[in-house]
């Protein structure tokens, strides 16, 4: 979706305020060069405090004031906290998860299958944008918030379960058959006698039923999005803010949304990313989380929440914020919001810290704020709706992540597949290749000269297929460990492995284990040998393909580890085994030159990112995530730095500051 400017701003509630200062709010946010507030999204107990009376006093405080100073407003529906008389209209609003009843207390905590809640979720929605809908400010709506399903397992949900087995498998020993129920006697034999999948054994059946669950966050938004259909002007806009695996930050795809599905019903992807500060900035979570939504729709996002001090741990340097901001834009970002104003006073947030600290005075990171808002009103217009074309994808798949979880990687456990796909994301990151992240819905796969797939345990024939015909059409293709071993019911393949791929990638595999004292003896360059392998080792036999590494080991040298292999007019390569970062990054750049990818000799800690404005040219970004001054050579044609308003010519050496950035436009 294209916007008419950069939206900078934060989340606002006037609802937790400890006293009445929304004027002095506004003019600190209009001093800040702020556009934009987001309301209403977790005050559902002040909108509606009794069932049927409805209070919009601060709801209407923050319109009229958002009128009064000029910001736009984006009004989230309030769904995902319920208030507490709701809590006890039934008893099964409140999710049954595999730890037991919810209680009431926490958000996030209802069943999305409940008949009562969605009755009274469409009411609050229905009455909140008879409200909203015509006022001039609002220009869009957020379907409530970092919807997950919940783990919601209750006997309504696993009904509904069964049911879509029994539509898929209308012959129950077809069933049975699929997903090996013969094993410790789990067969079924009547659908009657379905048993509570919470204790299943079976991991194709777990990782079936949670396929189930993501479907039924994939239909809440679909349903609440049919619902602000009815209500909003053609100029008003649905987005969601989709979160990420969390692994004390956004690490990677959601396992409990499927956030491909859901962003069908929204007209633009947004997002709430979340990332180390200080010391530990890399700008690596902005880029691999960024993708992420930017593939949802294939276009721009809006980052809808991200930090401005946040985590007490990540209170930025200086600099970091306005780093940061720019990071988020030169990865097609259309936005920058913070999480948010000011900080809370009280409850479990207290010390999650917004722009403003508990004092409400102007402090380093408002003051680095007002400068990013300055910046924007200068030339945003030159900075929105950043096109980018890249020749380098990342293939994703939300059945693979849900079968890593079942059989994790070595000690990697849950978070195993995210963290494989941030091994090559992160690598590609460092050697300045930027990528685009593609779903297994959606493969578009001839418009990449590299493809990586990472992990794809999961996968049906005919995507194996694909990724084969693409080799052959002259593609590169690159797989990891994991790859191709179970079909899309996590029923593990029994040929050659990988399933279908090992004639493209000319190997082939039969056992596995885990690394003890192996390390790698690397043709691809010999500096790289005596990288330490970890977590996961594929025992690789090469058929056609030539290796390109081999496992030092007493017992394992006869093995290859990484494998090169020609096929019809492509390549295909194969990493049988999880080892050390250097020699990632000396292998991928090893791969983008055969490839034809254009590698720069700059590298991590500067990013170089670059896209096509609305203009036709060229805008590069080159970004210095360190506490070092850096030099750079530029690249582009003659053009203009926008931050200094000076000329800059091709081959021209710049300096960038320690977390600091130059942002050029091609003239």
């Amino acid at each position: 979706m294209k916007t008419d400017k950069i939206y900078f701003g934060a989340a606002y509630y006037d609802e937790y305020l400890p006293y009445d200062r929304i004027d002095q709010d506004m003019k600190m946010m209009k001093k800040a060069g702020m556009n934009v507030i987001r309301i209403a999204e977790s005050t559902w107990s002040t909108l509606e405090p009794q069932e049927g009376i409805y209070d919009f006093s601060h709801l209407d405080r923050m319109l009229d004031a958002a009128s009064q100073y000029g910001l736009d407003v984006i009004v989230g529906t309030p769904t995902y906290a319920i208030p507490t008389w709701l809590a006890k209209k039934s008893e099964d609003i409140l999710a049954l998860t595999e730890d037991g009843q919810e209680i009431y207390g926490r958000r996030q905590n209802m069943d999305l299958t409940s008949p009562v809640y969605l009755k009274y979720a469409e009411n609050i929605i229905r009455v909140l944008l008879e409200h909203v809908h015509q006022h001039p400010r609002v220009i869009g709506y957020q379907i409530d918030n970092e919807t997950h399903h919940y783990h919601t397992a209750g006997p309504r949900a696993q009904a509904m379960f069964v049911d879509t087995l029994k539509d898929q498998y209308p012959d129950i020993q077809d069933f049975n058959h699929e997903f090996g129920l013969d094993y410790w006697s789990n067969r079924v034999n009547d659908w009657s006698d379905f048993p509570d999948v919470r204790g299943t054994i079976n991991g194709s059946l777990a990782a079936e039923f949670e396929k189930f669950q993501r479907k039924l966050v994939t239909d809440f938004h679909h349903w609440q999005a049919s619902i602000i259909e009815e209500y909003r002007r053609p100029n008003q806009f649905i987005t969601h803010n989709f979160d990420f695996e969390w692994h004390g930050y956004s690490l990677g795809l959601q396992p409990d949304a499927n956030s491909y599905d859901s962003a069908a019903c929204m007209t633009v992807a947004g997002g709430d990313i979340y990332h180390p500060s200080q010391s530990k900035l890399t700008g690596a979570e902005i880029t691999a989380c960024g993708n992420i939504l930017r593939g949802l729709k294939r276009d721009n996002y809006l980052i809808l929440e991200t930090q401005a001090q946040g985590n007490i741990e990540w209170l930025p340097y200086p600099g970091q914020l306005r780093l940061c901001a720019y990071s988020h834009l030169a990865n097609g970002a259309n936005s920058v919001m913070y999480w948010h104003w000011h900080s809370i006073h009280n409850a479990i947030e207290s010390y999650w810290k917004g722009v403003l600290s508990h004092d409400f005075s102007e402090n380093a990171t408002y003051r680095e704020a007002m400068k990013i808002g300055d910046e924007l009103q200068t030339f945003g217009d030159r900075l929105k709706n950043l096109q980018k074309k890249n020749d380098v994808a990342i293939l994703l798949d939300h059945e693979s992540l849900t079968g890593l979880k079942q059989f994790p990687v070595g000690s990697l456990g849950a978070a195993g597949y995210n963290t494989i796909v941030r091994w090559i994301g992160d690598a590609l990151y460092r050697a300045n290749i930027e990528y685009d992240m593609i779903y297994t819905q959606d493969m578009h796969l001839d418009e990449y000269k590299l493809v990586f797939v990472p992990a794809l345990y999961s996968a049906s024939e005919d995507t194996l297929n694909r990724l084969a015909q693409y080799a052959a059409d002259g593609g590169h293709l690159v797989v990891t460990f994991r790859s191709g071993f179970a079909d899309e019911h996590i029923k593990i393949y029994s040929d050659t492995q990988p399933h279908i791929l090992h004639q493209c990638l000319g190997i082939n595999y039969n056992q596995f284990t885990i690394p003890e004292d192996v390390s790698l003896d690397c043709h691809f360059d010999t500096a790289a040998s005596g990288a330490g392998v970890h977590e996961w080792m594929d025992l690789v036999m090469p058929d056609t393909a030539v290796s390109l590494a081999d496992y030092h080991h007493t017992s394992w040298n006869r093995y290859a580890a990484v494998t090169e292999n020609r096929y019809g007019a492509g390549t295909a390569y194969y990493l049988g085994c999880y080892f050390d970062t250097d020699a990632l990054d000396s292998l991928i750049s090893y791969i983008a030159r055969n490839a034809s990818i254009e590698c720069s000799n700059t590298r991590f800690p500067v990013i170089i990112k670059k896209g096509i404005n609305d203009y036709r040219h060229m805008v590069w970004y080159y970004l210095n995530y360190s506490s070092e001054i850096q030099t750079v050579t530029y690249k582009g044609g003659p053009g203009h730095q926008l931050l200094d308003n000076t000329d800059v010519q091709s081959e021209e050496e710049l300096t960038l500051h320690p977390w600091d950035l130059i942002i050029i436009e091609e003239k």
